[in-house]
């Protein structure tokens, strides 16, 4: 969430700059200013009657000493009575943090000053595009019959035995998707990551760190006799290794592979169909913590990365910058990667590359210290490098001919076989 100190110092411009959103928060950002205003007067008042209290401690000792005990007895009686008042005024502070608090929890972050004005995903930019779209012949078949074709994926024995949106994959299939994960991490690992295997569970903090909780609670499954949540990305709980850590050399650049759950996947309509949208799938993230001076540089560096994929697996791809009505909740700044499936002939969404800045590390109490020992708060970044199901989808979809599928070359050292018949 934003700084307090952050919103005050920069009231103005951050209103301006959360209109981008297509939201005005004016009037939640001065409440919370007012309600600062308000907890400031109350520790001010506090710290009046403390010291007094501090004060009279010592004076009836004295008077206890000298034997005054009359006089050490009244000011015992106002001592016991400035206590009732601080700790009156201790729970009036701590109710009027907690209205703070919720008022910031429901502010977005503030996007970044190149962040698109837009209303719809229309309005999202094209920064570039890479590939070439291929021509398939007018007997290529979308991958939820491919699948079936060549007996990769079975929908209905993942249907049977969890529901919808749950595939198992199968023989070659199932391979394929291995030698996917192997080969993204071995990406990742060779551009300098460190690979994690993470808990693919995490607790309601660390959901309220990365920004999962309060604002998107109801697409999370939950296991709620132990407080828990699944992952809807590795994301979570790899961000949260450095909750509560001050960090003293960057970048930190952490990957993991996890299978993801959301509850939200649509179960009807051909845009959902097959591997289009699941409420379980497989996907490779990379996580960076980074200095303030240096997040956007960064931020380009793993565009950059995720590019490098998506042209070894020989994929027609296009990048957008988002637009701030679809700019995430927690993002300052966010690079999305489509690729173009021949067979749907639609772009399909296989990544987001965002920079929040220090939206996540203020709730994460994630730091540094400057060159003066004073700690500030670090900047974090994720991006999918990459998320499996439609890539799975375009690779054998763009690949396919009338008897067999293609498998990029760049794969085969992974797959162990080069085309599936």
């Amino acid at each position: 969430m934003l700084h307090l100190n952050d919103i005050r110092n920069n009231k103005e411009k951050y209103i301006e700059l959360l209109k981008i959103r297509g939201v005005d928060f004016s009037d939640i950002i001065l409440s919370v200013i007012e309600k600062d205003d308000e907890r400031k007067e109350i520790q001010k008042e506090l710290d009046q009657i403390l010291a007094l209290a501090n004060q009279n401690s010592k004076k009836i000792g004295d008077f206890f000493k000298k034997g005054m005990i009359t006089e050490a007895n009244e000011l015992k009686k106002k001592s016991i009575d400035l206590k009732n008042k601080s700790k009156q005024l201790q729970n009036n502070k701590n109710q009027v943090e907690e209205n703070i608090k919720d008022m910031l929890t429901q502010v977005p972050n503030v996007p970044h000053e190149s962040v698109p004005i837009g209303s719809s995903e229309n309005d999202n930019v094209i920064i570039s595009k890479g590939g070439e779209i291929p021509n398939l012949n007018k007997n290529c078949i979308p991958h939820w019959d491919l699948v079936e074709k060549y007996n990769l994926i079975d929908f209905e024995l993942g249907n049977k035995i969890t529901g919808s949106g749950f595939p198992v994959y199968k023989g070659k299939g199932a391979v394929l998707q291995r030698a996917l994960v192997s080969y993204f991490l071995n990406k990742n690992v060779a551009a300098g990551y460190t690979e994690y295997l993470p808990p693919f569970m995490v607790n309601e903090t660390s959901a309220f760190g990365t920004g999962q909780l309060p604002d998107k609670e109801g697409q999370m499954y939950s296991v709620p006799d132990d407080n828990l949540y699944l992952i809807p990305t590795a994301e979570v709980p790899v961000t949260n290794f450095f909750r509560d850590q001050i960090i003293s050399d960057f970048p930190v650049k952490c990957t993991a592979y996890s299978p993801c759950f959301r509850r939200e996947a649509g179960s009807y309509g051909k845009n959902v169909r097959g591997l289009n949208r699941l409420h379980q799938f497989e996907k490779v993230e990379i996580v960076q913590i980074e200095h303030p001076d240096k997040s956007f540089d960064t931020l380009n560096n793993m565009v950059q990365h995720v590019e490098s994929i998506l042209i070894e697996l020989s994929l027609p791809y296009r990048i957008l910058k988002l637009c701030g009505k679809d700019l995430g909740f927690t993002s300052s700044l966010t690079y999305d990667f489509e690729v173009y499936s021949a067979a749907q002939k639609k772009w399909l969404e296989v990544s987001s590359v965002s920079n929040f800045c220090s939206y996540q590390a203020n709730r994460l109490k994630l730091r540094f210290r400057d060159e003066n020992g004073n700690t500030s708060l670090c900047h974090t970044l994720n991006g999918s490098a990459l998320a499996l199901p439609r890539v799975y989808a375009t690779i054998i979809e763009n690949n396919q001919s009338e008897n067999e599928i293609r498998i990029p070359k760049v794969l085969h050292p992974y797959t162990g076989f080069d085309v599936i018949r």
